[in-house]
């Protein structure tokens, strides 16, 4: 089955499964973030999806008696998810290329994310002009909202 193809889930866009976000950005584990993209709509909006779980490297130290997803690696999560969302609007010739932060606004982590958990990352393409992008990011698990953030982007061919 093309799980990169016109499938559906919850109604509409397209779905992006693990294999082909890591030909569409250069994260890898550790630092890979989002599991699946759902609802894809290029030039507008896509959810990710990160399943949380107990073997994740960072709950070691973050906290031992009490793990805690990191907050910035919910940001991070949002920003991957956006440039899964750049490099489906942008097409094949920007697979690859490199996402850089250039800002973080309006920051709010509202509540905590632990193993078990199935972050929902929603962004929302505000506006682009040439290579930088802004967006809106929701991370919601069981919808309700955990963490809140507007951001911008560059991408950049560094070959």
């Amino acid at each position: 089955m093309d799980t990169t193809s016109n499938d559906l889930d919850s109604g509409q866009g397209r779905v992006i499964d693990i294999t082909r976000i890591m030909e569409m950005i250069p994260h890898r584990y550790p630092f890979l973030m989002v599991d699946r993209l759902v609802n894809v709509v290029a030039s507008q909006s896509a959810v990710g999806i990160k399943n949380v779980t107990i073997n994740e490297p960072f709950f070691q130290g973050h906290f031992p008696s009490r793990p805690v997803l990191p907050g910035v690696l919910i940001i991070e999560a949002m920003a991957q998810t956006a440039a899964v969302l750049v490099v489906e609007t942008l097409g094949p010739s920007a697979e690859g290329k490199l996402v850089y932060f250039m800002s973080v606004e309006n920051c709010r982590f509202r509540k905590p994310v632990g193993p078990g958990d199935q972050l929902h990352i929603h962004v929302f393409k505000e506006r682009s002009r040439g290579n930088v992008w802004k967006f809106r990011g929701e991370a919601k698990v069981d919808d309700t909202l955990v963490a809140e953030a507007t951001f911008a982007a560059m991408i950049l061919d560094e070959k």
